[in-house]
């Protein structure tokens, strides 16, 4: 796709808005295209201007012979700064040109960010009631009333839970990036070569002095460990005396009954064990998933899921004989094979199991996951059923009594809507927040983790000063990594100068 702006506005923000209605696309040509490579490519142009107190936008599209136009404008007000109302207006403008061509209107309308809950976050924070902010919402930034609604109430139920951040506060994230197979949708560093799961043994004793780096550095800097979460790839790949060695080791390092929350990722049910889910009680574990994505047999095959329903089932019951405190099960809306009669059929069914904790994803594309080879044509502006499947699961959630405690949003999902993690009151998985939302500092051991530094000023809705630190990300260039300059070094500077110690 070709973008000429005629405008101060971040070329980003505008590729992303454009990515909306042109999922998948790519800006900038290879090559010398041919001539009906040129007419197939969307064009956009947007010019803006100042006028009286604020900014006018104007947006011009073309594509395959078709031409659309629209003008925007937005106003400066209390509180929002220059940068944000002219975003607002180029939006306003993008939006109504590129809708009017395609014959669709996003829900999320110009909120275009990872973290759609945080502008109504922001302006609760600012003193706006919860009306007046879905207001906004819907007349500033052209979210349809029922998202308006959903971030704003996600917000609140945020910031209950956060309360007052701390800036002595931390978690600590430990990365088990293998599995057992790879799903044809995935792009996360997950490793599922018999080469590569040959490297688990020694990947563990590096992981180890990570975790004991990372809580004597917790220790040192005086933070409280709220939450450790033990994500992957599929932590349950490991076998049980392996999960039993990397349990005790944490355990060895703090009094894990403190904890807020303890999470393991069980994930793949094919690779839950009762014997496992035991050792993790023992060990102070107090929340796993385990995730069937869907309840249909035909569609996780066609996703590459090398699990049936019935071991799903089995897995589930396992975590509930065990008595494991939170149990959360993730979905997919949207699925490549999927539609709203299987979709729904899933959501009741799960919802009669009970879990504390149901978190449904809307399918997203990823430029390296494998079903992209495989099926070129799954990108999808209108996302086919997705829609339907995530207001059911909305509506069915609310009337079993789950609350919605947080959302976030990605890049090429299926008819661009959010991911939503629903909750029985009591039982809202804090890491998620935590992390999401940049509410305290990450500290991250293993192959592609990221240690996060947060200087937050006391304010839910901003950290003033975030910085990153990325471990290597295949674990045998995790394995080679230089330790010349240890994470901890680099964590003390930043502490020391934002005055936190």
């Amino acid at each position: 796709m070709k973008i000429t702006l005629d405008s101060p506005v971040n070329k980003y923000y505008v590729q992303t808005l454009s990515m909306i209605f042109f999922p998948g696309e790519h800006f900038g040509k290879k090559g010398k295209p041919t001539d009906a490579a040129e007419e197939e490519e969307p064009s956009l142009y947007v010019r803006s201007e100042p006028i009286g107190n604020g900014v006018k936008a104007f947006a011009h599209v073309e594509w395959k012979g078709k031409i659309r136009q629209a003008e925007y404008a937005a106003e400066q007000s209390e509180g929002r700064s220059e940068e944000r109302t002219l975003k607002l207006a180029v939006g306003g403008a993008v939006l109504a040109a590129m809708g009017e061509l395609i014959g669709y209107r996003p829900a999320w309308g110009m909120m275009i960010g990872v973290r759609p809950s945080k502008v109504a976050s922001e302006m609760l924070d600012a003193g706006i009631s919860k009306t007046r902010t879905k207001k906004i919402l819907t007349t500033d930034y052209l979210v349809i009333p029922k998202k308006a609604a959903l971030a704003t109430d996600i917000a609140v139920t945020e910031k209950r839970i956060v309360g007052e951040p701390s800036p002595k506060d931390c978690s600590i994230y430990i990365s088990i990036p293998f599995c057992p197979s790879r799903c044809t949708y995935c792009s996360f560093v997950s490793y599922t070569s018999k080469r590569l799961l040959d490297l688990i043994p020694q990947y563990l004793v590096r992981l180890k002095e990570d975790i004991r780096e990372n809580f004597v550095l917790a220790d040192r800097l005086g933070l409280r460990v709220r939450t450790v979460y033990i994500g992957g790839g599929t932590p349950t790949i490991l076998d049980a005396e392996q999960i039993r060695d990397i349990l005790s080791h944490i355990a060895s390092l703090t009094d894990v009954s403190a904890l807020d929350e303890y999470t393991m990722e069980a994930g793949r049910p094919d690779t839950i064990t009762e014997e496992k889910l035991r050792i993790a009680k023992e060990y102070g574990v107090t929340r796993v998933s385990v995730n069937p994505q869907s309840l249909c047999d035909e569609v996780l095959c066609g996703i590459g899921r090398n699990h049936s329903v019935e071991e799903f089932f089995r897995a589930f019951e396992d975590a509930r004989r065990v008595k494991i405190h939170t149990v959360n099960v993730d979905l997919i809306a949207g699925l490549p094979g999927d539609n709203f009669r299987r979709f729904s059929s899933t959501m009741d069914d799960i919802l009669q199991l009970n879990p504390e904790n149901i978190t449904v994803h809307t399918f997203c594309v990823k430029k390296s996951a494998e079903i992209l080879r495989l099926n070129a044509d799954v990108y999808s502006v209108r996302g086919g059923d997705a829609g339907k499947c995530v207001d059911y699961s909305q509506i069915k959630a609310h009337q079993a009594g789950y609350i919605p405690y947080y959302m976030y949003r990605q890049k090429n999902t299926v008819g661009n809507y959010e991911n939503v993690g629903f909750s029985l009151p009591g039982h809202e998985g804090l890491y998620n927040i935590y992390m999401m939302e940049e509410i305290h500092t990450i500290l991250a051991s293993g192959a592609g983790a990221v240690t996060k530094l947060v200087d937050r000023t006391g304010s839910y809705t901003e950290a003033r000063n975030i910085e990153r630190l990325f471990h290597q990300k295949y674990p045998y260039e995790y394995l080679a990594e230089d330790r010349s300059q240890s994470f901890a070094e680099i964590a003390e500077r930043f502490y020391r100068e934002h005055g936190l110690l």
